[in-house]
């Protein structure tokens, strides 16, 4: 006899048929004895179980008889006699503990956590929590009892989830975690797995928010900070870590030997190519390969793009640069290099064939630069590099073939299995070709497989005589789908024909609006039925194979399909400005490869629509960081419609211009005859981030900017931007508070971090160090929710800047540590963080260690992007760090050289970091009147000075200390009162008498 105790409580006989127990009474009591099956339990923990702390008069005798009657319940149930037994300590289940749900549970979940291997670990703990048919000891008065069975599932959850997401199964867990961290909202261990879930799924700004959430939940409900576990995932979001991004197939695999041969491979290649004609099965087995591997994946679908790098680029979740300061954007296949440099990573590149020579160069310059990289490619062709290990994939063998069709068959005809004979005929005919197979069971709806194999006999019979030179497996797949097209409805065959204009699958709407057939919804039913289109969270998907074989068949509906997705995008449009900018960016990453294909299509046929669609998809871009998507499509639009805008259209060919690889044509005479508010506002700022010849006359142009609050709101971060560089630090702040409110109200989080970080670096001047910490901690929580990682390290690095002034220098040096890590791929960060970790050791007094810093960071920041702000950092730093060992001709040829690059740029602020270097060389050589001097040209150059520099607080000691406080502040105030023009042209002028 068997007993369940995990959930509503069960006497079972061997048959499986339940014992009537009677009453709760006589269940708990069962209950209680279960839980230490085969041990005495005694008469008061008995007691205390049923009736809780405070029990009935004569509960001990009503024990005697509750004892009595479960035996005479047990026995008329088929029990043996003496199971229940009573001795003088109290009483006993006689039963082996295995014959107990709880038992066996605990032993499962024992064995589980014994195992090594992620896939043994996830079976035996789906099997343990498949015990559990709801609440433990259901109905008792025992809640500690209670509460610890619960933890106990919950707990074998939490491992169960973690050896799912060690298999890549991170989107089917998403739904699971986030009803189980409604349940358990102070749970850390569970939120933390589900940020990991929705990072795994290509979610992050989900992720982010969730832990933003549960963080503040903490504070509040227990004034608890999230622990090193959640902290961590909350890190590894934040560090953009490529992610496994495996698709989760429909349907279960079906074992074939070729897998064992790849898996081999993977082991001892860097480079394998599953070949094989289509309908195989490639992509499948790369799948299931992918899902076995430990370590980090990422699947790569290629068959609706014809630029490779960017679409690798998008699927690992890495930017071409960043979205709130950034530079011209990197060379895709560069930016791949960097960011994977030291990463260990199995890239899966599925269907290379039609872009088969630019994936090959990718994998080549790849596995060159990336020392852990593997790939694994699908490909009907070998990509032909040196060192590729090639598997064919044929047919499936006979048993394996007929369980695929077997198994398919059952999902639609289930409660009859087809006839063996018919199915061997039937998959015999059909090479074994697992598509082929499908397709053929997807007709036992209506057809028996008798009658498939007769008609599918007729049909290769007529088929042999025509395509002969066709490769014999591709002549048996088009034959096969071309049967199950001609058994279509009508409607079915119209609809399906027009769907395959889909690149990238669709949702209900926009089938209904494409494809104008009547009854879509159950057109589609029926298609699905048919294994013509897959349906999946939302969405309906054609097979690439059938895609092609529909579209030869199909009308031709390109044009109602750009202007849909136009329309689509058009739509988005505002809400990428607005408090639905995440759910903006999510809808119309899911539409990229139908928004690229209505590029495509127009910019050839229709090069109007395609220059509105381009504009309408040009913030969408810049959010994402790879602006280089639209270069392709710019170039073949400025080819189509010429040197001068179409009527109507001068906004939009503008932006066009800017996407361009080269063109010679100009910008501001175009703008120049605008005359209304901007319907791009962010027209300006790309403008700006552009090679492109800079505006002449900006004043007037940004009269262009139109009245709504977005565009009022970025007008002010330009204004607040012009203040402070120009020295105005109280206008500079007036601006960027006005811009933070407008976005905030919006709901802008690109805007809104923003403005954030100006304001928290005039706080960091004035010494408001709470108010700095507050600020910047918001934005760089906003840059991880766009999903903006290159920006957050960046940010790290500011923040950094502004503890280590308040005397923070581990938390500084954690940030900048951390800032390292995330920066993986963007050379400028990470020589923003080394110069970071450079500082620290340079106030330690390690100045051998802050020289290896600022060395390595300097080698870094080369180019014509690391002209700014950070260069003068870094060479300021390392001038500090020269001067504090003694060497002053090395200091003032690293802060002169900083001076240069901040005029260069018109960056008051940053010619100020470096005059105040020069004025330490100075009293360092005893000039200590020139050296106050120069303090007072910074103050009056930046417009503020800036509190808590310790540098700058030490050499003004000192030099006051030795001429006097009269004769410093004379001094100051002449270098303070001095114009900042005249400051600018004198010091640009004796850049090199500087200090000598």
């Amino acid at each position: 006899m068997q007993f369940a105790i995990l959930g509503p409580v069960e006497a079972r006989r061997p048959d499986g048929t339940p014992v009537a127990l009677g009453g709760p009474q006589l269940r708990g009591l069962l209950a209680l004895l279960a839980l230490d099956a085969g041990r005495v339990v005694g008469a008061d923990r008995l007691i205390d179980g049923l009736h809780g702390d405070h029990p009935p008069e004569g509960a001990a005798e009503a024990l005697q008889s509750q004892v009595s009657r479960l035996r005479k319940r047990l026995k008329d149930g088929g029990a043996p006699d003496g199971l229940v037994e009573f001795t003088s300590a109290g009483y006993r289940l006689a039963v082996d503990p295995q014959d107990v749900d709880l038992h066996r549970f605990e032993r499962l979940t024992a064995r589980a956590r014994e195992t090594a291997g992620p896939e043994a670990k996830l079976a035996l703990f789906t099997e343990a929590l498949a015990l559990w048919r709801g609440p433990a000891l259901d109905g008792l008065a025992d809640p500690p009892r209670a509460a610890r069975l619960a933890e106990l599932r919950l707990a074998a959850i939490e491992d169960r989830v973690d050896a799912g997401l060690a298999l890549g199964q991170h989107d089917r867990l998403v739904a699971e975690l986030r009803e189980l961290v409604r349940e358990h909202p102070l749970r850390e261990r569970l939120a933390a797995r589900l940020v990991r879930a929705l990072h795994g799924s290509g979610r992050s700004a989900e992720a982010l928010s969730v832990f933003a959430e549960v963080r503040e939940r903490l504070a509040d409900e227990l004034g608890a900070d999230p622990s090193p576990e959640l902290a961590d995932a909350h890190t590894a979001v934040l560090r953009g870590a490529p992610a496994r991004r495996v698709p989760v197939p429909l349907t279960g695999f079906v074992a074939r030997g070729e897998l064992d041969g790849l898996r081999a491979a993977l082991a001892s290649a860097r480079l394998v190519t599953l070949t094989g004609p289509g309908g195989a099965g490639k992509t499948r087995l790369a799948v299931e390969a992918a899902t076995r591997e430990a370590g980090e994946v990422c699947f790569v679908e290629l068959a609706t793009t014809t630029e490779v790098a960017p679409a690798v680029l998008a699927a690992l979740g890495l930017r071409e640069q960043g979205v709130l300061a950034p530079g011209a954007p990197a060379d895709p296949a560069d930016r791949l290099a960097a960011g994977l440099a030291d990463r260990s990573l199995l890239l899966v590149l599925d269907n290379c064939e039609h872009v088969v020579a630019d994936a090959a160069r990718l994998v080549r310059r790849l596995l060159a630069a990336v020392p852990g990289l593997r790939v694994l490619a699908t490909s009907r062709e070998a990509l032909g590099l040196t060192g590729e290990v090639l598997v064919a994939v044929g047919a499936l063998p006979a048993a394996a073939a007929a369980r695929l069709f077997t198994e398919r068959a059952a999902a639609v005809a289930p409660g009859e299995a087809p006839d063996s004979d018919a199915v061997t005929r039937i998959c015999a005919a059909l090479d074994g070709l697992p598509l082929a197979i499908e397709l053929a069971a997807a007709r036992l709806r209506t057809l028996s497989a008798t009658d498939v194999a007769a008609r599918l006999g007729d049909r290769f019979g007529l088929l042999s005589r025509g395509e002969r030179t066709a490769e014999p497996r591709h002549r048996t797949l088009r034959g096969v789908v071309e049967w199950s097209w001609d058994l279509l409805e009508p409607a079915e065959q119209r609809l399906a024909g027009r769907f395959a204009v889909f690149a990238g699958g669709a949702r209900l709407d926009a089938v209904e609006r494409v494809c104008a057939v009547p009854d879509a919804e159950g057109v589609l039913a029926g298609l699905v039925e048919k294994s013509f289109v897959e349906f999946d969270g939302g969405r309906y998907r054609m097979l690439e194979t059938i895609r092609a074989f529909c579209a030869e068949r199909g009308d031709d509906v390109r044009a109602a399909h750009a202007e849909y997705f136009l329309g689509f995008a058009r739509a988005a449009g505002p809400r990428l400005r607005g408090a639905g900018q995440l759910t903006a960016l999510a809808e119309l990453t899911a539409e990229h490869a139908d928004l690229h294909a209505a590029l495509r299509w127009s910019a050839a046929a229709a090069p109007e629509l395609a220059l509105r669609l381009l504009a309408a998809l040009t913030w969408y871009w810049w959010l994402r960081g790879l602006r280089s998507e639209a270069t392709p499509f710019a170039d073949a639009v400025l080819a189509a419609v010429g040197p001068e805008p179409p009527p109507g259209l001068a906004e939009e060919y503008v932006l066009c211009l800017i996407h361009a690889s080269d063109t010679a044509t100009g910008i501001e005479p175009i703008v120049r005859r605008l005359d209304g508010p901007l319907r791009h506002p962010y027209l300006f700022l790309l403008w700006a981030f552009s090679p492109r010849p800079k505006a002449k006359e900006g004043a007037r142009l940004a009269a262009l900017i139109g009245p709504d609050l977005w565009s009022r709101a970025f007008a002010r971060i330009g204004d607040g931007l012009g203040a402070q560089y120009g020295g105005r630090i109280a206008d500079a702040e007036a601006h960027f508070a006005a811009a933070l409110a407008g976005f905030r109200e919006l709901g802008d989080r690109w805007g809104a971090a923003s403005a954030l970080e100006k304001l928290a670096e005039f706080a960091d001047w004035r010494g408001d160090h709470a108010g700095f910490r507050e600020l910047m901690d918001e934005s760089v929580r906003l840059a991880g929710e766009l999903g903006a990682f290159e920006d957050a390290a960046e940010l790290l690095c500011r923040r950094a800047d502004g503890l280590l002034r308040a005397g923070g220098v581990e938390a500084a040096k954690a940030d900048y540590e951390a800032a390292a890590e995330q920066a993986r791929g963007t050379p400028l960060t990470l020589a923003r963080a080394r110069g970071g970790l450079g500082e620290v050791a340079r106030r330690a007094g390690d100045l051998a260690t802050a020289r290896r810093w600022y060395t390595a960071a300097l080698g870094l920041a080369t180019g014509p992007v690391t002209g700014g702000e950070t260069r003068i950092r870094l060479h300021t730093g390392f001038g500090w760090t020269a001067a504090a060992g003694g060497d002053l001709d090395e200091a003032t040829e690293l802060h002169q050289e900083a001076l240069a690059t901040a005029l260069e740029h018109a960056n008051l602020p940053g010619a100020a970091q470096a005059i105040e270097g020069l004025a330490g060389v100075l009293a360092g050589r005893d000039e200590d009147e020139r050296a106050a001097f120069l303090l007072g040209v910074a103050v009056g150059l930046r417009g503020a000075p800036v509190a808590g520099d310790a540098d700058v607080a030490a050499v003004a000691g000192r030099v006051r200390a030795r001429i006097g406080p009269e004769a410093y502040a004379s001094a100051f105030a002449r270098g303070r009162e001095m114009p900042p023009e005249q400051a600018i042209h004198e010091l640009g002028q004796r850049r090199f008498a500087l200090g000598s």
